[in-house]
């Protein structure tokens, strides 16, 4: 199994690690956060003292560079990437694609990359709060586009599968769209809910219940990672964000003029049925795609649009499936 050298230790830089390590990978880790280094060799995993360090061993075992730190830390890693290991296989679990693909293309052009994004978290951060099972069932984003190279794909994929997730093929620009309005926009709305319940003064918080509490929950995350992710995604968070302001300026109309919300709350109410829909059929169609075909990646993307997952490799098909 491919070594992966892990670069950021929070949440899910951690949780790669951990779980990289329980599937019988060799693994090492490296952290500017002294905590997270001293929590994390307490745990008995192993970490570097040193970027250059790390990469460098990273580069003479041919391992698998995971980039696990924030938007706004990736081009400096990326830079001692270029440097020590500039051909070296190379992922990252930034939320957001397409910047980061920008930023490869610029400073390492070199490596053999291919973008990742782990749909899975906690509103709370740092080694402490990883876990080897955090990805267990989750999807995970593996990019596909135009410019990816299969193989690195391939080992970028492997190590999702190794971590107990399902893969999710699309290409960097569709995954930055999609992901505005099912993770970003959701932290901006829990935001401002946060502060409106707030504005009602203490009365109004002492009665909060189940409501408030979901839906303000990730209001908790440390600011700066959720600036870094939702700024990091501009474009598509404000089309995402247009419309959720369109939905609401209705909502008002209709409450302002009729007294009614059916129309909102029904739409919201089978929105939510299709996501549990999609989620719990057992209706699913076996997919097998030949990762030799030239047309290979455009089958993968297809899979992920229909909201179909790989979740093997048997030699060089990937197998997955489909909602029936």
């Amino acid at each position: 199994m491919r070594a992966v050298c892990v670069v950021g230790l929070g949440l899910i830089g951690g949780s790669v690690l951990r779980a990289a390590v329980r599937a019988g990978r060799p693994a090492w880790g490296v952290t500017s956060s002294t905590s997270d280094e001293s929590a994390a060799r307490a745990d008995d995993f192993e970490v570097v003292s040193t970027l250059e360090a790390a990469l460098g061993r990273a580069a003479s075992e041919d391992a698998l560079v995971v980039v696990a730190v924030p938007l706004p830390a990736v081009e400096g890693v990326l830079r001692t990437v270029a440097a020590v290991a500039p051909e070296c296989w190379l992922t990252d679990v930034v939320s957001v694609k397409q910047p980061v693909a920008d930023l490869v293309a610029r400073v390492a052009p070199t490596t053999r990359y291919a973008g990742c994004h782990p749909m899975a978290g906690r509103a709370v951060s740092g080694w402490a709060s990883g876990s080897a099972a955090l990805f267990d069932d989750a999807p995970w984003v593996t990019v596909a586009d135009e410019e990816t190279d299969p193989a690195a794909w391939r080992e970028a994929a492997a190590l999702a599968l190794d971590c107990g997730a399902h893969v999710v093929p699309t290409t960097a620009s569709e995954h930055d769209a999609a992901v505005a309005r099912v993770s970003h926009l959701p932290h901006i709305l829990a935001a401002i809910l946060a502060a409106t319940g707030a504005g009602g003064g203490p009365l109004a918080l002492s009665l909060a219940a189940g409501s408030f509490t979901d839906g303000t929950r990730v209001a908790g995350t440390r600011a700066e990672l959720v600036l870094a992710m939702c700024e990091g995604n501009r474009g598509p968070l404000l089309d995402a964000v247009d419309d959720a302001l369109g939905r609401l300026g209705a909502a008002r109309g209709a409450l302002a003029s009729t007294g009614g919300l059916a129309a909102t709350v029904r739409a919201g109410n089978a929105a939510r049925a299709e996501l549990l829909a999609l989620r719990s059929t057992e209706d699913r169609e076996e997919v097998r795609i030949d990762l030799t075909d030239v047309e290979a990646f455009d089958d993968l993307r297809s899979l992920g649009a229909g909201g179909g997952r790989v979740l093997r490799f048997e030699d060089d098909v990937a197998v997955g499936d489909l909602p029936g």
